[in-house]
């Protein structure tokens, strides 16, 4: 009987990294050294500490990641460099996604010809850092309709600029990003307002929001807007409705759900490694039936999670994916994941509640992912309208 976990197959079973082009596989391994050696040695501490790693935006930068539709890498390309940012470190991973995947891609999707040079390059070369500004205070899920942040027009002798006033709250890179990508109410139409927001202007407040017990390593920032003016310059002109995002939306979900499959991914890893070195009664935990039970499901929710997400990938790549059946990958992998990393908490025991073994870290920033980017109640109504023509949201 091996104990070596290194000689024992992949997390990724079935080897769905196979379906990769060259160049992508060649990326992906680069991807893996880089974060095997910056990332997952120090991804503990900084979660400990809660502290984000600014010092590692430059080398993040230079894996040249960012926009992977400019680089005609796959969408499942896309999705499993997610899963692996995630693996390593989930706060990591999120950073990358309300960056790339919100406001970069905003700018790509709906900016100007003038936005796109004066804010991409700094942007896609992490030069500066970029939010997602919709959540509020009292609105969450149903912020689109219930949107209390206020902006109103103003012509005066100097041109148009706007006014902003109102609240904003679990905005990741918010204590620190230079610019968020913020959505408020207009008061003399009704209609939301999109603005590439600078966030050092007078009348913006961000205060770190403390005491988390997941993704501690991101800084969810609450921000306050008082009176704060912005340029004509900085609004969104394209963007008219909050239905103008959809794309945007769908695009983030599907990345949700595919760091559901990376924290699957991590918490296998760890609890096979644990599993196999770790004796009781003179063997190994891997010599017992019901450990064995409890790393066969995980492994079996982990690979149907990448199964699913692998045919969303192919059903991006023809431009065919649904926000309906996105919902459903983000409900379904989401569920399986809260099992899995549950299943690898237990595997360790007491030490699965301590950090320094990864596990609780796995099972604590797991329940971030279950909630972010339209919770699993949400998406699974979403996915219900959809099958039965009937909508259980009110």
């Amino acid at each position: 009987m091996t104990t070596r976990s290194g000689a024992l197959p992949a997390a990724d079973f079935y080897d769905f990294q196979a379906l990769l082009g060259g160049a992508e596989k060649a990326k992906l391994a680069q991807l893996r050294e880089f974060l095997a050696q910056e990332v997952l040695p120090h991804a503990t501490d900084w979660w400990n500490d809660a502290d984000f790693p600014g010092h590692i935006l430059p080398k993040i930068a230079a894996l040249d990641l960012a926009a992977p539709d400019r680089r005609q890498f796959s969408h499942l390309f896309t999705g499993i460099v997610v899963a692996e940012m995630t693996r390593a470190d989930t706060s990591l991973a999120t950073f990358f996604l309300v960056h790339h995947d919100l406001f970069v891609q905003a700018l790509i999707d709906f900016g100007s010809d003038e936005q796109r040079k004066r804010l991409l390059p700094d942007a896609l070369a992490l030069r500066t850092t970029g939010a997602f500004a919709l959540t509020e205070p009292d609105h969450g899920s149903d912020v689109a309709g219930g949107m209390a942040t206020m902006v109103r027009q103003v012509n005066g002798p100097d041109g148009t600029h706007w006014v902003l006033n109102g609240a904003k709250r679990w905005i990741g890179n918010g204590t620190f990003c230079d610019r968020m990508l913020l959505w408020a109410r207009d008061a003399d139409t009704g209609q939301v307002r999109g603005f590439f927001l600078d966030a050092s202007l007078p009348g913006v407040v961000r205060t770190k929001i403390e005491h988390k017990i997941a993704l501690r390593t991101v800084q969810n920032a609450h921000i306050t807007l008082e009176d704060v003016r912005v340029e004509e310059g900085d609004r969104i002109a394209s963007v008219n409705s909050f239905e103008d995002t959809n794309k945007l939306l769908l695009g983030s979900r599907v990345s949700v759900a595919w760091q559901a499959v990376g924290q699957q991914l991590a918490a296998f890893d760890v609890a096979r490694a644990y599993a196999v070195e770790r004796q009781q009664f003179g063997r190994p935990l891997a010599a017992f039936q019901m450990v064995q039970d409890q790393l066969v499901r995980m492994l079996g929710n982990a690979t149907s999670s990448f199964a699913m997400m692998v045919r969303v990938a192919g059903l991006q790549d023809r431009g065919d994916a649904t926000m309906a059946q996105v919902a459903l990958a983000k409900a379904h992998t989401t569920a399986a994941m809260r099992e899995t990393v549950a299943l690898g908490r237990s595997i360790l025991g007491g030490n699965g509640i301590v950090s320094d073994y990864r596990m609780a870290k796995i099972f604590a920033d797991a329940e971030a992912i279950y909630t972010y980017e339209g919770s699993h109640e949400i998406n699974t109504l979403i996915a219900g309208r959809a099958i039965t023509g009937v909508s259980a949201i009110v």
